[in-house]
């Protein structure tokens, strides 16, 4: 199967048309869709949500032509590259890489979707409206406390790495979530407009933290990794069987 073919499947999830309107929309930047081609057919793809070495190495084993990852594998300029980097082990050994960014994160049944149904979600208003999808959710969850919310949330995405912040005995009624670097001004302006408890994001800075904790809104911060491999990991199980060529799932537990 050549690498077009495996775009198009994996574009009937998400087409990286969703990227470019929502880059338009929002002023936004990505670098989506075939970021290298071998020129050689695919026999076996990986799934990884990074090009990471570790990656590369798994795919070698398997003997896999092609790694499709959802951060992309190069996302602006690159200056210089090393022997052992993901990028030029898979130049030296004829790998080919698609990249499904952000047309992953807002499809209608996203990475960022996902998110929210793993969090208890089902139905949201969306901060970045698109094509029946978007990105920032805020939305209704089962009644409980902070503390029992946390803790639940570690074992659904398997982490133990997801750090609460706030009043454990906290009633959780509403949840704001924005996979992966997803808390700006914006998003926390969204989140205490529409009423939610509890913020859930990554890679958030200590200003936006103190910022929702004075807003009486708790705080959830989650790795990057582990808020976007659920979803990723959803999308994978649902394209794997119409794939027509082998496939695995590649997850590293030292970012989970």
């Amino acid at each position: 199967m050549n690498l077009t073919e495996i775009l198009k499947k994996c574009e009937r999830i998400a087409p990286v048309s969703l990227s470019d309107e929502f880059c338009k929309k929002y002023s936004m930047y990505d670098n989506s869709g075939i970021i290298i081609d071998s020129g050689t057919p695919v026999n076996g793809a990986l799934f990884s949500l990074d090009l990471s070495v570790k990656a590369v190495e798994e795919a070698l084993a398997r003997g896999f032509e092609l790694i499709v990852t959802h951060h992309p594998a190069i996302y602006g300029g690159i200056s210089r590259l090393g022997y052992g980097d993901a990028v030029t082990m898979c130049v030296r050994h004829g790998i080919s890489v698609i990249s499904m960014h952000l047309n992953f994160d807002v499809a209608p049944k996203g990475i960022d979707y996902h998110l929210m149904r793993g969090l208890g979600g089902k139905e949201a208003a969306i901060l970045a409206e698109i094509s029946g999808g978007g990105y920032g959710r805020v939305y209704n969850v089962e009644n409980t406390v902070f503390g029992e919310y946390l803790e639940r949330i570690k074992k659904t995405f398997g982490t133990p790495r997801a750090l609460g912040y706030g009043a454990n005995e906290r009633e959780v009624k509403r949840v704001a979530s924005f996979c992966g670097a997803g808390c700006d001004e914006k998003a926390i302006a969204f989140a205490a407009e529409h009423g939610a408890d509890v913020f859930v994001s990554s890679d958030m800075k200590h200003h936006e933290i103190t910022a929702l904790l004075h807003r009486k809104i708790n705080v959830i911060h989650m790795t990057h990794y582990s808020a976007e491999n659920y979803g990723f990991n959803k999308i994978y199980n649902e394209l794997s069987d119409g794939l027509e060529i082998p496939s695995a799932y590649y997850v590293d537990a030292e970012l989970m």
